[in-house]
């Protein structure tokens, strides 16, 4: 047996027990070694996301291969690895096409949305030989863990962004994906780099990890002050990475025209209402701004270029990690991600 953080309730988890899986011909069952959270999964216990109760939450887990199945050819039992919150078949015909969008919209997300999540003492993942990479001795489970979601998610909106180098940079908030996109935009080339944040420790954070500025906006309005030091044409790029109506129009806003915006924000709070596009602003859709929406790339050879970015000094997410628990504790870890108590940024989860 094992246990697992399962949703119990509307805003309440549990932790739950359950056999441990036994995997699918392609698949591979992970011992967990270490987890962490995300805001995803705090929506999804609100309704954002239909999920039977009972469903084991969770997209962050490394750990150890327990055993695998019976097609898997690139993987044994006992390697240290990790797995993306986005398992993509990569077979099917988006797969084919190089999108996440695996089977139709956000189909490559499976963990809690489609099967029992990671927030366990082990997971199943599934089609092992695309999604699984090997953990290279030098890279910590620490660090492991923020190449399997907020990490790539925020550097992949800096590549989706397109920055021309040299070019400026808008990220509104910087929880762990904004701050990941800071980074990003940083190792692109970006000339200068405006971030959002209301938080001591998150501003900090932001400009230790790229930022030119950073903007409170509890006490001034970033559009004008964006405006103040990129002139009134706006930025090049802005990066939407809180999923709210209010940063996304102000992304709309603070782009100039012909410019990007890439949404990294889940945007689950607000699952029932549609989202704004300020007109005017995006130049009654005749002003060429470029919208993407993006969702965490997966595959084992992204996270091996994410882990080569780490082991060679580029970039250390690290300083996010604000909390530490152990697995019996992890009611509490998802109340206070839920909360957002103590300043919590990121919280690391030991088994």
């Amino acid at each position: 047996m094992m246990s697992g953080l399962a949703l119990v309730g509307h805003n309440e988890v549990a932790l739950v027990k359950r056999s441990i899986p036994e995997p699918g011909p392609r698949d591979a069952v992970v011992r967990t070694t270490a987890s962490m959270m995300c805001p995803t999964d705090v929506h999804t216990t609100a309704g954002a996301m239909a999920v039977p109760l009972g469903r084991i939450l969770g997209h962050e887990s490394v750990g150890i291969i327990h055993r695998v199945g019976t097609a898997v050819e690139r993987f044994r039992e006992g390697e240290r690895v990790a797995s993306s919150a986005v398992t993509p078949c990569g077979r099917c015909d988006f797969c084919q096409r190089g999108t996440n969008q695996c089977g139709g919209g956000l189909g490559g997300y499976k963990y809690t949305a489609q099967q029992d999540g990671t927030l366990a003492e082990y997971f199943v993942v599934p089609d092992a030989d695309h999604n699984l990479a090997r953990i290279p001795a030098e890279i910590s489970d620490e660090e492991a863990l923020y190449a399997t979601d907020s990490l790539n998610t925020g550097l992949a909106a800096a590549e989706q962004a397109a920055i021309p180098l040299g070019g400026t940079v808008a990220v509104f908030a910087q929880g762990a994906v904004g701050l990941a996109a800071t980074m990003g935009a940083r190792l692109l080339g970006a000339g200068m780099i405006i971030t959002t944040a209301t938080r001591p420790l998150n501003s900090r954070l932001s400009a230790r990890f790229g930022s030119d500025l950073v903007i409170n906006p509890r006490h001034e309005d970033p559009i004008n002050r964006i405006r103040e030091v990129v002139g009134e044409l706006g930025v090049d790029v802005a990066i939407e990475a809180l999923g709210t109506h209010e940063t996304f129009e102000q992304c709309v806003r603070a782009t100039k025209a012909s410019g990007t915006v890439v949404n990294a924000g889940y945007h689950g709070q607000h699952s029932t209402a549609p989202l704004p596009v300020p007109l005017v602003a995006f130049g009654y859709g005749m002003g060429g701004k470029v919208i993407r929406g993006i969702l965490c790339p997966g595959g084992g050879e992204r996270l091996a270029r994410l882990f080569r970015l780490m082991a060679n000094k580029r970039i250390d997410p690290t300083p996010m990690t604000t909390h530490r628990f152990d697995f019996g504790d992890a009611v509490k870890a998802f109340n206070t991600m839920a909360t957002r108590a103590d300043g919590i940024i990121k919280p690391l989860i030991a088994y």
